[in-house]
């Protein structure tokens, strides 16, 4: 993960740091093999610096972490969840603009 702004996040670590965040969460949930997940994924890792401090924004590796795939009915990737206050807000399936991403976050921050 390039950005210092990027958290991973993993089935262990999921409910500290996305359902008890005091922050909104963006998860951009991948995997190595998808070609999709690689397009999307420079978009994440601007955001993440972007929006530092205002949105806490990782990735969630489906292929390592299937639990918290499975809890969202996670059936196609990449997909963004977006949390507030410990509740998924909203969600994106496949490869968005970075605008269309930018509208989820501004109604959410």
């Amino acid at each position: 993960m390039a950005s210092k702004n990027l958290i991973e996040f993993t089935d262990g670590n999921f409910d500290e740091e996305v359902l008890n965040s005091n922050l909104p969460v963006l998860i951009d949930l991948w995997a190595s093999w998808c070609a999709p997940c690689h397009m999307i994924s420079p978009i994440v890792e601007e955001l993440a610096d972007e929006y530092a401090g205002k949105i806490k924004v990782g990735k969630l590796n489906v292929d390592q972490n299937p639990n918290v795939p499975g809890r969202y009915n996670v059936r196609a990737i990449p997909t963004l969840l977006f949390f507030k206050d410990g509740k998924l807000y909203d969600q994106i399936v496949g490869v968005v603009p970075k605008s269309t991403i930018e509208e989820v976050i501004k109604r959410i921050v």
